[in-house]
């Protein structure tokens, strides 16, 4: 390394996030826009759990996973946003190693377990438009808990693994992250440890996480789809394609930053910082909206919730 300075990650007691390489005079716009959108993840989110838990009608399976994707929203992008806003107003930009490894942890432990949830949703839909007589018994009470269970379960064994492993590693002298929060691929620069080892098991986790995931969605979707051109009538059709688009637009938003995101050279970061922008913030803001707006029951719901909110005022 010459004379360049290495520090274990022992030694290290706090990084600097880099953030956004903007003018200065922007910060409080970008601010402004980090504060809207945040508002509006708190507002749609606790909104969607708050309509699920007290409208008996969508004590459903489908809506239990959607406020389990609602509640995994919120915390990952609190995770992140509050701290990318603070930082905006601050000199030093810079954030503890505790509270870095916390960040990462946090964060993929909360992505994954969407990932896990959305596959849970897809095959959920499978059930009910494909075998609908035996919804009920294949989509129980027990099961459906089961699988928001193993969802959380291994979005923390993956979480364990890829924060342990980075933070084992041994750090240059800088302490600079070239990002808004602590990931895994800005880390790495930091390292001055052999990478080869973390990114096969990167690479292998990423493989178990979005193959079965987008293969179980792919599957269950190509199923409903045959199913539904079979359906006679036109108003049966529309009904069962209006629930499964709204979940296909959170699929295809999510993944696509995704993909955008680890496929973008580590040559462009401001790409990457782009591409996070999406599944962080953009994401968990979108996807209260996509299925209140698409989904009958739930714009019934948030009607009659309002409605006696005014009463009592």
């Amino acid at each position: 390394m010459g004379d360049r300075e290495t520090r274990n990650h022992s030694d290290v007691t706090d990084f600097i996030l880099v953030g956004f390489r903007v003018h200065p005079e922007l910060h409080i716009l970008l601010f402004l826009l980090f504060l809207l959108v945040y508002a509006m993840i708190l507002l749609g989110n606790i909104g969607m759990m708050v309509i699920i838990m007290f409208d008996p009608r969508l004590n459903t399976p489908m809506y239990f996973f959607l406020g389990n994707l609602a509640f995994v929203d919120l915390f990952y992008s609190s995770v992140i946003a509050p701290k990318a806003m603070i930082n905006f107003w601050s000199e030093s930009k810079s954030i503890s190693f505790a509270g870095c490894v916390t960040q990462l942890f946090l964060f993929a432990l909360f992505i994954v377990t969407e990932g896990f949830l959305l596959a849970v949703m897809a095959y959920d839909r499978f059930i009910a438009i494909c075998n609908p007589l035996l919804y009920t018994v294949q989509m129980s009470t027990r099961v459906c808990v089961q699988l928001v269970a193993g969802s959380y379960f291994c979005g923390c064994i993956s979480s364990v693994l890829q924060t342990s492993m980075t933070f084992t590693l041994s750090f240059c002298a800088s302490r600079t992250i070239d990002h808004f929060y602590c990931d895994t691929r800005p880390l790495q620069r930091l390292s001055c440890s052999d990478l080869f080892i973390l990114r096969m098991v990167s690479f292998t986790l990423s493989g178990l996480i979005i193959l079965p995931t987008i293969i179980v969605i792919v599957i269950s979707y190509l199923y409903i789809v045959s199913t539904v051109l079979k359906i006679p009538s036109t108003e049966g059709r529309q009904k069962a394609f209006s629930t499964c688009s709204s979940h296909l637009g959170v699929v295809s938003v999510l993944y696509g930053a995704v993909f955008f995101m680890y496929l973008t050279p580590d040559t462009f970061p401001e790409l990457s910082k782009v591409a996070s922008l999406c599944y962080t913030l953009l994401t968990p803001m979108l996807n209260p909206l996509i299925y209140s707006l698409r989904n009958k029951d739930v714009k019934e719901a948030l009607n009659k919730l309002l409605e006696k909110k005014s009463t009592i005022l």
